[in-house]
């Protein structure tokens, strides 16, 4: 068989239509209707034939349409309509640039290893990239001057398919990226614009950039895929999350240090501003700061200097619950490349390693971990709900000895969706009828009693079902027939599902601890729900499981050969592939959402949110963002057996859990009809989800908290650090090794404490006196606490209070006197001690230094 190269032909456009190219390449097309509307208008046929993608479209567009095109006024029109539109939407004021804070930032880089923007753009794998391609749209719509920061995947995330045992199969697909809404950036004189890294053995990593414009938002893609590259630099950006070991290495430093090299170009070229806060979305982009320390070093300062600045001006998201999904590399394999960026002595290379090295209790000092440099490189880290910032808080303490686990510096920020992109069309078709644009803000408008009725709800979501009914047994019939049935075998798929029916959707990684197979704990159990013939329930699955995950395959194929069988084939169906495009359909359609994760290992669960907005109702374990938004009315929470040490007894015990729940409650309210065959308690609870959860899930809503509560912070901390020549940042530096140096000979002497009676009741108060020793510190570099609370059986303190002393006139033997009064405020045993700690008006958290001295 020939070796055939494939490249794309751009088509040209006669001048009229031009304003098309500027609509297809700009990714708004894929969350604004209107934008798809004025390509589907030009010829419905084609636009259905190529999936709704406006690049593909152009190019299966003739030159002979194109000029019939042409010559139509009313196209041509409205084009330009379209393209105006767009122009004012990128250019006019919105939120941001209403804000008033004092320091805005001019501009945000954005890092991640994967964006999901839209399904014709292939370069994501689940829940990381589409997050943070809904937080690229969100900050476009409200304004934020954010710039994204990715690599170009060749080949993109794998396509899934089962083969005939029903075990998933994994291929992947060369892309062209002349095929793809991208733009090449380019210099002046027309040559591509190319960024370097210097590799281990004299070899070079060369990458071009690709720019996919979000909105307003430029998003910049690293392509290693060119000829100044060697083999294997080539393909350091061949697929998302294919490789490991030094392949993944070079793909974080070409993400870390070259995205930021990308950044430099992309501004002088476009005459950008220089970004004064970087995000790293999860620990694969901590390279960044490597490269930024190394750009200051350059310029004259010193590590120390540079260090704080870059730390002051980063925030760093991880979405990881588990320590086994965070990068770690060989710190020896890591020395190498470092030592190869270092040119002209600008890295200490002994100083970097310390930044990502696990030296910290319980690490393993041979291994560089990602996200713990990417912590020490942060002045401002979050979770993404707020049980995963505990959870995240728990996992990192080690990095912080000395310090309860909730005073670590990672703080919580929950994810949202993007509305305009996960709403089906015939839900804000409906809601843009009916309501008022303060109702479409508050979701008022879905109340009893508001604009829209419940007959008219309910017609509305058996379209929605009906949709997902169609469009699930197409994907059906296609995987049965790839898997080698004969059509004729296949009449059955023509009555899988229904439109009529309780429908469940389930769809996410398959990772183990998500528990893809929950719900076949009991078959008989499941198979009798599903099958009753008053009441049945039907579930559509879908979810891929890593290539090397063979624990996560398993699965896939249990729960397939589950679906397999006669009798519930039509109740239960695998959808292979899943992505941005079955979503479309598949989370409008389900009337609950099943999430049934091992408790507290989900960071998020963003899905829950997409199915909430078009008005599905949750049923979930109680993690990530369900823990802190559910209530009684707008879904159901399993019940967890999290004390239980025995992995088979806990899935048995929640199983149950989740079969009493959809018998006893899911199942009779779905079914529970008036005369006119209208579930209403059902709608009640939908109509409740839509007004109450509506507003929190929004991505513009996460992305304002991002602005708010750590860029705008980070920001100012950045201008004032880096004022005057860098002033702020090297007294800072100076300080922070001052204070290091003098720190053990910090201590607290001697506490005494008085001023209650014999028999303590809460709003007594106690006096606290301390005598600490400073050594060649001032108290001015220092602030003295008492920490105290409720404390359990092991004296620990249960819930922390801190009270801050003041100095007194006591000064006697090199101790200074610090006093203070606690307040009582709660029944039972109680406890206390006292603590040293340094103050400085640039820190962020008082654990921030890593030091205390607290009494013995």
């Amino acid at each position: 068989m020939r070796a055939i190269r494939r490249f794309t032909v751009r088509t040209v456009l006669p001048p009229s239509l031009e304003g098309l190219d500027e609509l297809a390449h700009n990714l708004r097309w894929s969350w604004h209707p209107s934008t798809r509307a004025v390509f589907e208008e030009l010829d419905t046929a084609v636009w259905e034939q190529v999936g709704g993608d406006p690049v593909a479209f152009l190019g299966a567009l003739g030159r002979e349409r194109l000029d019939e095109l042409a010559a139509d006024a009313s196209h041509v029109a409205r084009v330009r309509a379209a393209t105006a539109d767009l122009r004012g939407y990128c250019e006019q004021p919105r939120w941001y640039q209403r804000q008033t804070a004092p320091t805005m930032p001019a501009s945000i880089a954005y890092f991640s290893p994967e964006f999901g923007v839209a399904a014709a753009l292939p370069q994501y794998s689940g829940g990381l990239g589409v997050l943070a391609g809904d937080h690229l749209k969100a900050a476009s719509d409200l304004g934020v001057p954010v710039v994204g920061v990715g690599l170009l995947y060749r080949a993109g995330y794998f396509r899934q398919a089962l083969d005939r045992s029903g075990r998933q199969v994994e291929t992947y697909h060369a892309l062209d990226p002349d095929g793809l809404p991208l733009s090449l950036l380019r210099e002046p004189d027309g040559s591509p614009a190319v960024v370097e890294l210097a590799l281990p053995g004299g070899r070079a990593l060369h990458a071009q950039v690709w720019v996919a414009q979000v909105g307003r938002v430029p998003l910049l893609l690293l392509d290693s895929d060119v000829p100044a590259n060697d083999d294997a630099a080539r393909a350091v950006t061949d697929r998302l999350y294919g490789g490991a070991g030094t392949h993944r290495l070079e793909q974080e430093l070409l993400l870390g240090v070259g995205g930021v090299r990308a950044l430099r170009t992309h501004a002088r070229l476009t005459a950008g501003a220089a970004p004064d806060v970087f995000h790293t979305n999860e620990g694969h982009a901590c390279f960044l700061g490597v490269e930024r320390i190394r750009e200051l070093v350059a310029d004259g300062a010193t590590f120390a200097t540079a260090l704080e600045l870059v730390r002051a001006t980063t925030v760093f998201t991880t979405h990881t619950p588990v320590p086994a999904g965070i990068d770690r590399f060989e710190r020896r394999d890591v020395e190498q490349y470092v030592d190869a960026l270092a040119d002209s002595a600008t890295l200490p290379v002994a100083d970097v390693l310390a930044l990502g090295t696990e030296d910290h209790p319980g690490g393993d000092p041979r291994l560089f971990n990602m996200a713990v440099m990417g912590l020490r490189l942060a002045g401002r880290a979050n979770g993404v709900s707020r049980l995963h910032g505990r959870v995240s808080r728990e996992m990192f303490a080690g990095l912080w000895p000395g310090f309860d686990p909730q005073e670590v510096p990672i703080g919580s920020i929950t994810n949202g969706v993007h509305a305009p992109t996960w709403v089906a069309p015939e839900v804000t078709a409906l809601a843009a009828r009916r309501m008022t644009a303060h109702d479409l803000a508050t979701g008022a408008g879905w109340e009893a009693g508001g604009t829209i009725g419940d007959r008219e709800l309910w017609e509305l979501r058996r379209r929605l079902r009906s949709r997902l009914v169609e469009d699930a047994r197409r994907r059906v019939r296609a995987s049965w027939l790839r898997r080698g049935a004969r059509p004729g075998d296949l009449r059955w798929v023509d009555d899988a599902l229904s439109p009529d029916v309780l429908t469940i959707g389930f769809a996410r990684r398959v990772p183990t601890y998500k528990r893809l197979t929950l719900m076949l704990t009991d078959p008989d159990r499941f198979a009798a729900l599903l099958l009753d013939p008053q009441r049945p329930v039907q579930v559509v699955v879908a979810g891929k499981a890593h290539p090397d995950d063979e624990p996560g395959k398993r699965l896939v194929a249990e729960l397939v050969a589950f679906a397999d069988r006669h009798d519930v084939r039509h109740r239960v169906v695998f959808l292979p592939d899943h992505d941005m495009g079955m979503a479309a359909t598949l989370y409008p359609g389900c009337d609950v959402w099943l999430n049934n994760p091992l408790r507290p290992l989900e960071a998020c669960g963003t899905s829950g949110m997409k199915v909430a907005l078009n008005g599905g109702l949750n049923l979930s374990v109680l993690d990530g963002w369900w823990d802190e938004w559910h209530d009684d009315d707008n879904g159901w929470v399993i019940p967890s057996a999290g004390g239980c040490d025995d992995p088979d007894v806990r899935d048995e015990v929640e199983a149950a859990g989740l079969y009493d729940v959809l018998e006893q409650q899911v199942v009779p309210t779905f079914y529970d009809r008036d005369s006119e065959d209208v579930p209403r308690r059902w709608l009640a609870m939908v109509r409740h989800t839509l007004v109450t959860l509506g507003p929190k899930v929004q991505a513009t809503r996460m992305v304002a908290d991002y602005v708010a509560h750590l860029y705008v912070p980070a920001a100012a901390a950045g201008a004032a650090l880096a004022a005057d020549d860098l002033a702020g940042a090297t007294a800072l530096a100076d300080w922070r090794a001052r204070v290091h140096k003098a720190w053990p000979q910090v201590g607290v002497d001697h506490v005494d404490s008085g001023g209650m009676g014999p028999s303590p009741q809460v709003g007594d108060r106690l006096h606290v006196q301390a005598w600490v020793a400073l050594g060649d510190l001032t108290p001015d570099d220092v602030q003295v606490q008492v920490l105290h609370g409720p404390v359990g059986p092991d004296d620990e303190l249960v819930e922390l209070h801190v009270t801050e002393l003041v100095l007194d006139d006591t000064y006697e033997a090199d101790r200074y006197g610090y006093g203070g009064d606690v307040e009582l405020t709660a029944t039972g045993p109680f406890g206390y001690t006292v603590r040293v700690v340094p103050r400085h008006e640039a820190l962020t958290s008082v654990a921030s230094t890593g030091l205390v001295a607290t009494a013995s």
